[in-house]
């Protein structure tokens, strides 16, 4: 009867560190993985926060471009209509 208990215990233990080790290796896996998601979301709205400013920047440089060709082309248009040199 003895031999049966310290058999039955024996079994539990390496069913328990059998169980144990891969939780342990998952847990871990999974606090890595959460720091490394983590990371990359702040990167992300980084990325996001400078592409934005980088819309910002090349819409305004279009605006003003816009605004310089109008300038011009009403230029032209009062030269061409006073008679100015033609093409």
């Amino acid at each position: 009867m003895e031999w049966t208990v310290v058999t039955v215990i024996i079994a539990l233990v390496g069913l328990g560190g059998a169980i144990l080790k891969p939780l342990t290796s998952l847990t871990g896996s999974i606090t890595r993985l959460t720091v490394v998601v983590e990371r990359l979301e702040r990167e992300l709205e980084e990325q996001a926060r400078h592409s934005q400013e980088s819309h910002r920047r090349i819409w305004e440089h279009n605006e003003e471009q816009d605004r310089r060709i109008e300038e011009h082309e009403r230029r032209l248009g009062v030269l061409e209509r006073k008679g100015g040199p033609s093409p």
